[in-house]
């Protein structure tokens, strides 16, 4: 059963960052992907980042060159550094995995794992 631990989330102000560690546990192959969701108007999550266990990343248009995903394969963890963070960054930020590939994060609907969730909350 794969698992998914989020942490890091907080309060900032516009401009700032924060970084997000998500914890994977559980999988049995490394032909997992993971991406990163948040609610969005509309819709059932926003992808925000998606990264294969070969570090091949998809970001969505709205993070790009503000975010980016990496992963520490000894930790077994993936941290989303999010930087030049706005107001409309705000909301539940969850971790989740597929063994569906190729990795893509257009819809949520196709992760099956996912994590609690951590609040990230941007002030203008």
């Amino acid at each position: 059963q794969v698992q998914m631990v989020e942490s890091g989330g907080g309060s900032v102000q516009a401009g700032g960052s924060l970084r997000l560690p998500c914890a994977v546990s559980g999988y049995t192959y490394s032909s997992i992907c993971i991406g990163l969701f948040r609610p969005a108007p509309g819709k059932e999550g926003e992808g925000v980042v998606g990264m294969d266990w070969d570090g091949i990343t998809t970001y969505a248009d709205s993070v790009k060159g503000r975010f980016t995903i990496s992963q520490d394969n000894a930790k077994n963890t993936l941290y989303l550094q999010m930087t030049s963070l706005k107001p409309e960054d705000t909301g539940m930020y969850y971790c989740a995995a597929t063994y569906r590939l190729p990795c893509g994060i257009g819809s949520s609907a196709d992760f099956g794992y996912w994590g609690q969730g951590t609040q990230v909350t941007v002030s203008s």
